[in-house]
């Protein structure tokens, strides 16, 4: 371990450790597939894993990135910011066996190894990048990071749909909803899109969908209130649109109901949706749904990165 002076007097404790046995204490934390007939998806999730880390190494990294991570004391933080690590607390023999039958392999495109992003289930669809992060370059602008189909092919049925969150439905009374966006509503709103007059955000009048990503996912949301017009965008509506006890919504990929109250003002809010997470990458639902059907971790990652390879990371 290194220990580290931090903010407020505290420290930082950074554990110091290889690729292959930091795999270890992910793995099953990311993904709880322990069953023989999701081996292949445990596989998937190890080589997906593994390419998130190298990716975020600096001898990985531009030049200019590399430089700007150089004054940090660790490449990788514990929690779902990068990748959930329990350390040997964590480790199980299914996931142990997934590291090492795919020891050193990892993503590549065009020679580089790619980030590899995941969340748990796609609801029938994966989200290009660009739709949920923007168009910032680097990796949102990745053609393997585009939105593909994940319905079973001859059927009305998503390789997903036994994940628990495959459908949700998120209600809100007239009190909740503006105390929630009280809270989370100006931190989240597009620049540029909104009319904020100020003061309260007060009641809300209005909640409209304005566009949808070609996946189905809502891309722009309006949101209007005693204080204006707010605009959100992305997986920023996930942040702003939150539960009375805080919980971000599961996805984007929702219809709206909303009931006036006869006084220009929403009586209730009520949105249902399908999938959970942002949805971009590798669906790991989905990836178990494959492997139960007999699909090998590589035919499942390159399902869900299309015009990857995996390769050796070295």
């Amino acid at each position: 371990f290194w220990i580290w002076p931090a903010g407020g007097g505290g420290v930082s404790v950074v554990d110091h450790l290889g690729v292959e046995d930091y795999l270890r204490g992910v793995v099953p934390l990311e993904l709880n597939a322990f069953q023989p007939a999701e081996r292949e998806a445990l596989a998937a999730q190890a080589v997906a894993a593994r390419s998130y880390a190298f990716s975020r190494l600096a001898e990985w990294l531009p030049r200019a990135d590399a430089q700007a991570r150089a004054s940090l004391p660790y490449d990788l933080r514990a929690t779902v910011q990068d990748q959930v690590y329990g350390g040997v607390d964590a480790e199980h023999p299914a996931s142990d066996r997934a590291v090492r039958e795919t020891r050193g392999l990892v993503l590549r495109w065009e020679g580089n190894v790619v980030s590899a992003p995941y969340h748990s289930a796609c609801g029938g669809s994966t989200a290009a990048a660009r739709e949920l992060w923007g168009r910032g370059g680097g990796e949102a602008d990745r053609p393997y990071l585009r939105g593909v189909s994940d319905r079973i092919p001859g059927s009305d049925r998503a390789w997903c749909d036994a994940a628990p969150r495959a459908n949700w439905t998120r209600d809100w009374t007239q009190d909740e909803l503006r105390d929630v966006l009280a809270r989370y509503l100006r931190r989240y709103a597009a620049r540029g899109e909104s009319q904020d007059g100020g003061g309260a955000v007060g009641a809300v009048r209005a909640v409209q969908l304005l566009d949808r990503s070609g996946a189905g996912r809502v891309s722009r949301l309006a949101v209007t209130t005693d204080a204006g017009r707010f605009v959100l965008r992305g997986n920023d509506i996930r942040f702003a649109v939150r539960t009375v006890g805080g919980e971000i919504l599961p996805s984007t990929y929702f219809a709206v109901e909303a009931v006036g109250g006869g006084d220009g003002r929403l009586a209730r809010l009520t949105l249902r949706g399908h999938g959970n997470g942002h949805g971009v990458g590798m669906c790991q639902w989905g990836a178990i749904g494959r492997a139960r059907a007999g699909q090998d971790f590589r035919t499942i990652l390159q399902a869900y990165f299309p015009g990857t390879a995996v390769e050796p990371a070295e």
